[in-house]
């Protein structure tokens, strides 16, 4: 089947209030795809297109683009233009189709950061010193007393982790990681709804810290895979919530 043109398309969006986000960029986006029933392969309209119909600057649905480029959601390039590259429909009636891409998306940019965030912390324990291991019990020692106060911790988790990666010895490891979250990030602050999606996790950084600066390899591999299991099953169980109605 052709894919098809937007100039054929019989719905048009409402335009969206000034303030508007990225997110709801999307959510008007997904909307329009699923009146128009498009599919895999099919074109969005053209970004200018998108901007003069939602009455929105072309920078802010570039930005939304961009994030559903970044988790797989379309692909984009000069000649072809934007195309879906996953169907965007709703198979669970107490799901919406934003949600749904939300979860699967995140589920994905999890699987990716698996691996590195384990080689990661192989790495750390091989090469970490003792000015790199004050540093990480340091910045784990914040993370607990932060998240201890009932204070915000993700900026003090993010530190941490930055620590591991220096002390891992390859910088790209961070960078990597910091490219496959930034694109999620752009739209999804608060996945769910939960700005402090895998906070259950937290007290396992303790031992992870340690393992790493004893040089306990498989021992700081195993609480990492602990930690990563634990807000796999975090975000499973958010959609399964929601998917049943639930506001847990």
């Amino acid at each position: 089947m052709a894919a098809r043109d937007p100039k054929q398309f019989s719905h048009s969006m409402a335009p969206l209030p000034a303030r508007s986000s990225s997110r709801d960029v999307l959510e008007a986006l997904t909307h329009m795809i699923e009146l128009e029933g498009l599919g895999i392969g099919d074109r969005l309209p053209p970004e200018v297109d998108i901007a003069r119909q939602l009455g929105i600057g072309r920078a802010k649905v570039r930005e939304a683009l961009t994030a559903w480029q970044n988790m797989g959601i379309v692909t984009r390039n000069k000649k072809a233009g934007t195309r879906l590259a996953t169907e965007v429909v709703s198979n669970a009636i107490h799901l919406p189709v934003t949600l749904k891409l939300e979860a699967e998306s995140l589920l994905r940019t999890h699987a990716v950061r698996r691996p590195l965030e384990i080689e990661t912390v192989r790495l750390a324990t091989r090469n970490v010193t003792p000015q790199s291991g004050r540093i990480i019990m340091g910045r784990v020692g914040e993370l607990i007393a932060i998240h201890g106060a009932g204070q915000d911790w993700r900026a003090a988790d993010y530190r941490f982790h930055e620590a591991l990666q220096e002390a891992s010895g390859n910088p790209l490891f961070g960078q990597l990681i910091q490219q496959i979250q930034h694109g999620f990030n752009e739209v999804y602050e608060a996945p769910f709804g939960k700005p402090h999606l895998g906070e259950a996790s937290i007290p396992l950084h303790l031992p992870l810290a340690e393992a790493v600066v004893a040089g306990d390899e498989s021992a700081a591999v195993a609480v990492m895979e602990r930690i990563l299991d634990m807000v796999e099953a975090e975000i499973r169980e958010s959609m399964q919530s929601m998917m049943e109605g639930r506001n847990d």
